[in-house]
């Protein structure tokens, strides 16, 4: 089985934050960073080469595989701004119906600017995602 590339590393988050070019996506992805460090409760780790990671947990699937997963994260990528939560989107409707405007993938929700969004929503979200996963 192929190694996993998305796992924790030495790299350091606040270089990775200070090198983001464009000064609107740095200044949300350090917001976006601080709101998910006090959720989480956890310190920011570089999961991989653009991933900022909170927390970790052992995932074991039926399959047997194995592997340490981030409990929650985002990614400032150049379109959008990625967070990642973990328990999915399926019960939180009612909040994304009022977080602005959005897209969702599985576990991805994917933000232009967070100066466009409800960023109480974001945080309620955060830190349901982070309930929802630390439970598990």
């Amino acid at each position: 089985m192929a190694e996993l590339k998305t796992k924790p590393t030495d790299a350091s988050v606040d270089e990775f934050l200070a090198g983001i070019a464009d000064p609107g996506r740095r200044e949300d992805a350090c917001a976006l960073c601080r709101m998910m460090a006090g959720a989480s409760g956890a310190q920011p780790v570089m999961w991989g080469a653009t991933i900022v990671g909170f927390g970790a947990k052992h995932l074991k699937y039926a399959s047997g595989r194995e592997l340490d997963w981030l409990v929650i994260g985002f990614s400032p990528r150049k379109a959008n701004l990625v967070a990642y939560l973990m328990d999915g989107f399926e019960a939180h409707r009612d909040l994304l119906a009022r977080l602005g405007p959005h897209r969702t993938g599985v576990g991805c929700l994917y933000l232009k600017r967070l100066s466009g969004i409800d960023q109480d929503v974001l945080a309620e979200l955060i830190a349901l995602s982070v309930r929802a996963v630390k439970g598990r």
